[in-house]
């Protein structure tokens, strides 16, 4: 390997450590408050559930979490929503995805005030970002940013190719790498000559959901490859029904080209919840008149 190994684990620490920092000196403003709602109980989703709770209080803010059953109607959903909008001691409300197939996500996400929409999936703040205005921007986008330009420093001139066109990460992250003065390109799975496309980059980040998929020799010596995807395939030698977790990208090839790289697991996928505890500072601080953070925001 003679790529750098982008930690992302140690610099989420950072990140939660500044968001600390921050909580601690506008104390005198109030406490910043995150409501969670998990609706069902699938077990992936309780987990990290737990894990943004945990790191809630850890940095000094107010955690609160909403657990509803999975046959609740969209009515009741939607009340508790309007009520957690009204609440003031609230000041981040997220709802955790997916939801139960009776649900409309999209109806469900855009009853959040945009003002308190964390996820940054409300369709006011994806067409404020989308206009290069003040918005909540998605978490994981937000997370590979900030390792992006902690790495490189300015990315200005840089050419960028995003692998995916989801509205959770592909299209955000475009947006975010042209607002920091990037060209950008936006493959995926109906790209012609994808691996010529990747090849022309300084930056690759890659956000489709397929184990391995870009390799070795689509990289150019020395791009940074961030790799968002997370998937669990066979392992063998481990025994039956064993799984290991890799990325969207082949890593070992990779990193023999790469300038540097982030690893699967211990890469973007720590960045997200820290970047969630930012997006809820950022919103009471805008909530409460005061400038956001200028190392924690957009």
């Amino acid at each position: 390997m003679s790529a750098r190994s982008i930690d992302g684990k140690a610099f989420a620490a950072t990140v939660r450590s500044r968001v600390a920092e921050q909580v601690a000196a506008l104390a005198a403003h109030g406490q910043p408050g995150l409501a969670v709602v998990l609706v069902g109980a699938d077990p992936a989703s309780e987990v990290y559930v737990r894990s943004k709770g945990k790191m809630t209080v850890e940095v000094g803010m107010k955690s609160v979490e909403h657990r509803l059953p999975a046959d609740v109607s969209e009515a009741d959903l939607l009340g508790l929503l309007a009520e957690l909008n009204r609440d003031e001691t609230i000041h981040g409300i997220l709802v955790q995805l997916p939801l139960p197939a009776h649900l409309d996500e999209n109806q469900v996400i855009n009853a959040i005030d945009p003002a308190k929409d964390v996820d940054g999936f409300h369709i006011t703040n994806v067409g404020l970002l989308g206009t290069g205005q003040k918005s909540m921007v998605p978490c994981t986008p937000l997370g590979c940013l900030m390792m992006l330009r902690d790495y490189h420093g300015s990315l200005s001139g840089l050419d960028a190719v995003v692998i995916g066109r989801s509205n959770i990460v592909g299209k955000p992250m475009a947006q975010l790498l042209l607002k920091d003065s990037c060209t950008v390109t936006i493959a995926h799975s109906r790209t012609k000559n994808i691996e010529t496309v990747v090849k022309r980059a300084d930056i690759v980040v890659v956000a489709v959901g397929r184990p391995e998929m870009v390799k070795g020799d689509w990289i150019k010596p020395g791009t940074t490859v961030i790799d968002v995807g997370i998937n669990r395939i066979d392992a063998p030698g481990k025994g039956e029904g064993k799984a290991r977790l890799v990325g969207d990208c082949h890593f070992d090839s990779c990193a023999e080209v790469a300038g540097a790289i982030t690893p699967v697991p211990g890469g973007v996928g720590p960045m997200t919840i820290a970047c969630l505890l930012a997006n809820t500072l950022n919103a009471f601080c805008d909530q409460k008149g005061l400038p956001r953070p200028r190392d924690l925001a957009v």
